[in-house]
């Protein structure tokens, strides 16, 4: 079954001195292009996490400032796709649409950590670049807001001023908002003013796991009514009661698919595994096993419609409402 995957971090195993043939085929990541075409992937976001210095040595890779590694990151996906038959770019729906009806998988372009993304001016040079997808905050502070914090006082705190700015004019020119690994505060200031669906690409349910990634049930109500997906995050520690938890179980995925499926609806499910951003005991370890998913599913008695809804119709109507 055809499948649109909204997060990978697979740009992350590249080495500095690596080639853009590692996208293509890399069997110490979970996802690479030959993997995908074998799942029968529509579509593939690809994620440019911003690592700060301390993770550039922890990799044991050379410091490269953001501008610099987004270029990097955007040429080397691009090369790779180009050595390639079966891989596109894609930018908006028609894009994708195309690349699908010539038995093309589509490759998106997102940033993970909108520290970069300090005025207008650059969201426009990234959008021109191809991005198409913004995670607003990771883990720390930027000019855009706040991150998701077990500290209370953090948690509450919402966008700042240049953060609205940066939300409408993404809604303007076409470009995804990622509320996944924003404050709460941030997350209602974006649903407040944002006039186009947003997702949360790579979050779960907080009743079923407390973690402070996952999304309330309010929030999962607010992201359907505003036309926006979910993306089920495959991270064993977003899926369990135990956050502490290592094993990431397709029953556990079942579990919170089933859940915010019956609090928002059926047309708000969608698929944000978090592939090598994610670590632990992986039932589904990469893209190849993504059929696992959809087959437990089946027997779970999902219907061929809430399955082709969770894979690729409501990610369609997302990109289609959104992208430019």
């Amino acid at each position: 079954m055809k499948y649109i995957d909204m997060h990978c971090d697979t740009i992350l195993t590249v080495p500095d001195d690596g080639s853009s043939e590692l996208l293509i085929n890399n069997p110490k990541a979970s996802v690479d292009f030959d993997r995908l075409r074998q799942s029968d992937a529509m579509a593939q976001f690809y994620a440019i996490f911003l690592m700060n210095e301390e993770m550039f040595k922890e990799e044991g890779k050379k410091y490269i400032p953001d501008d610099e590694y987004i270029l990097r990151s955007v040429n080397m996906l691009k090369e790779a796709v180009k050595n390639t038959n079966y891989m596109e770019m894609a930018y908006n729906y028609n894009d994708l649409m195309n690349n699908s009806s010539n038995d093309k998988i589509s490759a998106l372009l997102t940033i993970e950590d909108g520290r970069s993304a300090t005025s207008i001016e650059k969201i426009k040079r990234y959008h021109d670049l191809g991005i198409r997808l913004i995670t607003l905050t990771w883990n720390f502070e930027n000019s855009i807001g706040y991150p998701n914090s077990d500290d209370k006082t953090i948690m509450q705190k919402g966008l700042k001023n240049y953060g609205f700015k940066a939300v409408e004019y993404m809604n303007e020119i076409g470009m995804l908002v990622d509320v996944s690994h924003l404050s709460d505060g941030g997350f209602y200031d974006v649903a407040s003013i944002a006039k186009k669906p947003f997702v949360a690409s790579h979050s779960n349910s907080r009743a079923l796991s407390p973690h402070n990634r996952n999304l309330t049930d309010e929030m999962i109500k607010i992201i359907a009514e505003k036309g926006g997906a979910i993306g089920l995050n495959f991270a064993p520690e977003f899926l369990a009661k135990d956050i502490t938890n290592t094993h990431s179980k397709i029953e556990l995925m079942i579990n919170h698919l089933n859940y915010i499926k019956n609090i928002g609806g059926e047309d708000v499910i969608a698929l944000g595994s978090d592939f090598d951003g994610i670590q632990g005991n992986l039932e589904i370890s990469g893209s190849h096993e993504m059929p696992k998913l959809f087959d437990a599913l089946k027997n779970n008695g999902w219907s061929e419609t809430q399955l082709e809804k969770l894979t690729q119709k409501n990610m369609l109507r997302v990109i289609k409402e959104t992208l430019k």
